[in-house]
């Protein structure tokens, strides 16, 4: 029997996070938000997909849902013909101008497009990332949009990847059953925690078993230079230590600024310039050869990403499931990563990131790039309790999801209490 949607809602729900530094950094201290879609349909299964957003503007991607709605409702799951869907929100004749294909459009089409394949994998039974890596090569190329990208990667090109993926997917998802997913850990580095705070959260992630650290930077140098060695302090020299300017410097800025952070051996430099900034980031790459440069939290398409990796810009690849216009984009990306050596380690801080880059992260392992070698699944310890199915981690690696969907459908009673402006949390 054919599924059919019948309505799209969406709410506003922010959480007050801006007040204990929670998610904050060199650019942002916000309420971690998110604007989230409900798709109902006719066999009564709901598919969910958020956005996330830093607070104050979210009531705008909830707009660009609202006005994108009609593409929706009314659409047989059937038959969908994934290119057509997903070029119907990305690039409406008349939405176009406010993009093309970045921003509050891009994003609110990302949460609408995640949420048909949260309907898709709950109708199907199965975890996203099964459903994905059990997908047949063929549908998953047909889902991908190569308009703009085919000078980097080609649909035969994609299939000869994923049909090589099949061989020891049983092996590598055996490992994953016993071993679970790599990880890293935020919560310790806050730039706007205080010191004993940082000191604090730094020994107790140790304990609990992480050997992989994130910390902001992009204060004053000073400042940076005293938090790394307080961390290296209680993390130990065989740590993995990340740093996230978060685009707060100048190329040159960075790339001096990152010299002087070179004693604490840092892993990668996350968003060292401005996000749009190709060749700049390939000039701090090429400069800075003791660490690796990341980035793709905030870049706005796949064809940033493919300008990165054929510039050599980046060594890890940090997509994000909903700044990019959700799984038929990823999906694109991933592939690229993979043509070009990149390891790709999914963008979670934000609400919501984690549960859904766990599925994408664990899915590129088993039918995309293959090895675990530099992949690893960022964790912020923030907000997990509003989802119905939050993500679990021990040892400091992610659990595989075992029930089906996305993992992002929030509880009623989170929606209604964080609902801005009426929500009790705003009153």
């Amino acid at each position: 029997m054919a599924t059919t949607i019948t309505a799209v809602d969406v709410h506003d729900v922010r959480f007050p996070t801006a007040e204990a530094g929670d998610g904050s950094d060199s650019i942002n201290r916000g309420d971690y938000s998110a604007t989230y879609v409900e798709l109902r349909t006719d066999s009564g299964v709901v598919g969910s997909g958020l956005t996330f957003t830093n607070g104050r503007g979210n009531e705008l991607t909830c707009g660009a849902v609202r006005a994108l709605s009609h593409h929706l409702v009314g659409l047989s799951l059937d038959d969908l013909d994934q290119v057509a869907f997903f070029r119907s929100l990305t690039a409406d004749p008349q939405l176009r101008w406010l993009g093309p294909e970045k921003g509050v459009i891009h994003m609110a089409a990302g949460a609408m497009v995640n949420a048909v394949w949260d309907l898709r994998a709950r109708l199907a039974g199965k975890p996203m990332w099964r459903f994905l890596a059990e997908m047949d090569t063929e549908e998953l190329v047909a889902s991908i949009d190569f308009h703009h990208i085919s000078d980097a990667l080609t649909p035969d090109e994609a299939r000869s990847i994923l049909d090589k993926g099949r061989d020891g997917y049983a092996e590598r998802l055996a490992f994953l059953e016993e071993h679970d997913f790599p990880s890293y850990t935020t919560s310790v580095g806050w730039l706007g925690y205080p010191d004993d705070k940082v000191r604090s959260l730094s020994r107790t992630a140790y304990e609990e078993g992480w050997r992989a650290v994130k910390m902001k930077v992009g204060g004053p140098i000073e400042d940076d230079i005293r938090r790394a060695r307080l961390i290296r302090s209680e993390v130990g020299p065989d740590t993995l230590l990340m740093m996230d300017a978060n685009q707060i410097w100048d190329v040159d800025e960075a790339i001096a600024n990152m010299q002087r952070l070179a004693e604490f051996d840092p892993y990668w430099i996350e968003e060292p310039t401005h996000a749009d900034d190709v060749l700049g980031h390939a000039r701090i790459a090429r400069a800075l050869p003791f660490t690796r440069v990341a980035t793709g939290e905030v870049a706005a398409n796949r064809v940033i990403f493919k300008q990165l990796l054929q510039a050599e810009a980046i060594r890890v690849c940090q997509v994000d499931a909903c700044r990019v216009a959700g799984v038929n984009e990823v999906l694109s990306i991933l592939l690229m990563a993979a043509k070009f050596g990149v390891p790709v380690c999914p963008h979670a801080g934000g609400v919501g990131l984690c549960e859904y880059v766990q599925h994408l992260a664990i899915f590129d392992y088993l039918r995309v790039g293959t090895s675990l070698d530099g992949r690893m699944v960022e964790y912020v310890d923030h907000l997990h309790e509003h989802f119905v199915d939050p993500v679990s981690v021990r040892n400091g690696r992610y659990r595989l999801p075992t029930a089906p969907g996305y993992s992002v459908a929030m509880k009623p009673a989170s929606i209604a209490e964080f609902s801005f402006p009426d929500g009790p949390a705003w009153r």
